[in-house]
């Protein structure tokens, strides 16, 4: 059976998904996308600093701000893959599977293709400029780039070129819709029963224990032999962690019950969070150089990170949808803001980073500077792209400027 014979019984799954309830608008969720999507600019700005693994690193670059990044690092990207899942599922209760699977193709991939061919080559040329010292010309650099050279070897790891860097969110994202889309013109009525099943049990202390002990069992077991490395065929950590996420926001997204439950115990969370956060930071101030953690140890970090990164999670929901659950005209302007603000931001990062750095700025002002002219730039570039035709697929948008300016439910992941 062929992909397109097995979606075109999406009518029957439309109608089962249909049945189950229409639901709320969930306007906390486009609120809670936003500031996901607008935290990864701070974040980004923020690995020019800390001394963890990045593209290009500051002069500056010290621990100091590395217990904030570890406020957010634990869940950003889940949180996102959870929103991709609510919006998922509505738009799947509203179109075939077979026109699902290809607008959401053509959302995706065609940035995705024009990120990797134009928006992410600076990123890998300054790169391979600051960390091996390469004095090629950057017409030099595309040539290799295209040519899937394989000559450049960083800290013991292979540069692979082309590469999609900061884009990767978007081939997952993909493969996650698509196999849902298979999965509902296939298997209709067990979406609606996985729906049902959910709702019944993910109510009080279980929406926390059973996510928590799923996500610790996988981090535990999987970390070690398979570290989150962004290649979609071999990235399993990062496919049982994510795939969760995709799926529970599609399962969760029409049970009303559960996000006002989230909204109930918001302080919960938020205080658990918390201790999960200071646990964290404590742990890797300790377990340095100088200390190594034992195997108990490890695993109890690892289980408290997931703990931390759920309780984060369920702590945002819920004090979106307490007080964000409302409509604005500024929501739909940046419900779709956020797509070439996602493709841009770190390019732009990276190529202000190394253009500032003649003006050996103190590290916060810098920093700032940095944050201030990113988004300032990506600002402009979409007021730029909305308005012209040919650009705006390129950055995931509506080819058509009037259909996109309407409310906008499907152009959320």
């Amino acid at each position: 059976m062929t992909a397109i014979s097995v979606m075109s019984k999406s009518s029957e799954a439309v109608k089962s998904l249909e049945a189950i309830g229409n639901g709320e608008r969930l306007y906390f969720l486009d609120w809670v996308r936003i500031f996901a999507f607008c935290l990864l600019i701070f974040y980004h700005v923020g690995m020019y600093y800390v001394t963890w693994y990045w593209h290009i690193k500051s002069d500056s670059a010290s621990n100091t701000i590395e217990p904030l990044m570890f406020l957010t690092s634990p869940w950003r990207m889940s949180l996102l893959f959870l929103v991709s899942g609510v919006a998922t599922r509505f738009m799947l209760g509203k179109q075939r599977a077979t026109s699902f699977a290809s607008s959401r193709s053509l959302r995706i991939l065609l940035p995705l293709i024009f990120g990797m061919a134009v928006i992410v080559p600076p990123q890998a040329y300054l790169e391979v400029v600051q960390r091996l010292n390469y004095l090629g010309s950057y017409s030099d650099f595309l040539n290799l780039y295209f040519h899937n050279y394989r000559g450049f070897v960083i800290e013991g790891k292979r540069l692979v070129l082309p590469t999609w860097n900061h884009l990767w969110f978007l081939p997952y994202l993909w493969v996650y819709s698509i196999l849902i889309a298979l999965f509902v013109g296939t298997a209709p009525g067990l979406i609606a029963s996985l729906e049902r099943w959910i709702g019944k049990w993910f109510r009080g202390i279980w929406i926390l224990l059973v996510p928590v002990a799923y996500l610790a069992l996988i981090r535990i077991n999987l970390l070690s032999d398979h570290p989150p490395s962004n290649n979609l065929t071999n990235d399993w950590y990062n496919h049982a962690n994510y795939l969760f996420f995709f799926m529970s926001g599609f399962l969760l997204a029409t049970q009303t019950h559960f996000w006002f439950e989230l909204a109930q115990k918001r302080w919960r969370s938020l205080v658990l969070a918390v201790c999960g956060w200071v646990f964290l930071i404590s742990y890797f101030a300790y377990y340095n150089d100088n200390h190594e953690a034992s195997q108990a140890m490890l695993y109890f970090q690892r289980a408290v990170w997931t703990f931390m990164a759920w309780n984060a999670i369920l702590a945002l929901c819920g004090f979106a949808r307490q007080h964000w659950n409302r409509d604005h005209p500024l929501r739909n302007y940046l419900t779709q803001a956020v797509f070439p603000f996602y493709i841009l931001h770190q390019t732009l990062i990276i190529v202000l980073a190394w253009n500032l750095r003649v003006w050996h700025l103190p590290a916060a002002i810098e920093g700032l500077v940095l944050i201030v002219l990113c988004f300032a730039l990506c600002f402009l570039a979409f007021e730029m792209i909305r308005r012209i035709a040919f650009l705006r697929p390129l950055f995931g948008l509506n080819w058509n400027a009037a259909i996109s300016a309407q409310k906008v439910k499907n152009s959320s992941f």
